[in-house]
């Protein structure tokens, strides 16, 4: 069934902008990125928008719709209150290019600067490791990130506070945290996680757990985990008696 909804939409740049109205005819079934396109097609050619698969899986089409971070491809028209005027603007922790798109850069940089997986040596005559199951599962849900960057927009260490050159931000601490619970790897982050990374800026409002698409438990199985490892290893004083008499 057809039926027509307002959105304002974000226009401008990184010299400044504002939103625009679009009246455009909708139907069932629509997400906002099919709007976003419609308008883009029939209104507003110039439109820039960042997307890719349109399946919710590659993280391309983040933005804040009605102020909340989340993906144009994976919410649905049937969410919101279409009576009223649908906002859509670019992500708000990092700098404007155009319109919706953003440049997420910096999020390339920091993964960069995170000391890589390196396995120990197999412990099978066929060059394969062994790992306990929990394990493999612990693992594997940090590996369903597919960096939309949706926790780091929400974050208000980056959002609010902008202490980007002092904190890695909760996609890049699951990042940490995959390679950090491997039984099979070998480095030692803790200290970087420390020092460089900023873990202890981080207070666990679990704002960042609340718009993870792939619903991924960011605060409660990556972050408190790190951070009680941070913890234990520099600040619990049996540990640090035991250092000195060994």
């Amino acid at each position: 069934m057809m039926s027509t909804a307002t959105f304002r939409i974000w226009r401008g740049n990184a010299s400044g902008g504002g939103f625009k109205e679009y009246r455009t005819e909708v139907e069932s079934g629509m997400v906002v990125l099919d709007v976003v396109h419609r308008i883009q097609a029939t209104q507003a050619n110039d439109l820039a928008v960042r997307w890719n698969c349109k399946a919710g899986k590659c993280g391309s089409c983040s933005a804040e719709i009605n102020g909340r971070p989340r993906l144009m491809c994976m919410t649905r028209l049937s969410q919101l209150n279409l009576e009223e005027p649908v906002t859509v603007e670019p992500m708000h922790t990092f700098p404007r290019i155009k319109d919706l798109v953003t440049d997420v850069s910096w999020n390339y940089r920091v993964k960069e600067r995170i000391p890589k997986f390196v396995p120990r040596k197999p412990d099978a005559t066929d060059g394969t490791w062994r790992m306990q199951q929990a394990d493999v599962d612990r693992v594997q849900e940090f590996r369903k990130c597919i960096e939309c960057f949706l926790c780091q927009d929400v974050c208000h260490v980056l959002r609010e506070h902008h202490l980007h050159d002092k904190f890695i931000g909760p996609r890049f601490l699951v990042y940490a945290a995959a390679m950090e619970m491997n039984p099979l790897d070998t480095q030692d982050r803790l200290g970087d996680l420390r020092e460089n990374c900023g873990i202890g800026y981080c207070n666990i409002t679990k704002c960042c757990t609340k718009v993870c698409p792939e619903e991924i438990k960011i605060t409660d199985n990556a972050i408190i985990p790190l951070k009680e490892r941070v913890v234990d290893e520099y600040y619990d004083p049996l540990r640090r008696l035991f250092k000195v008499f060994r």
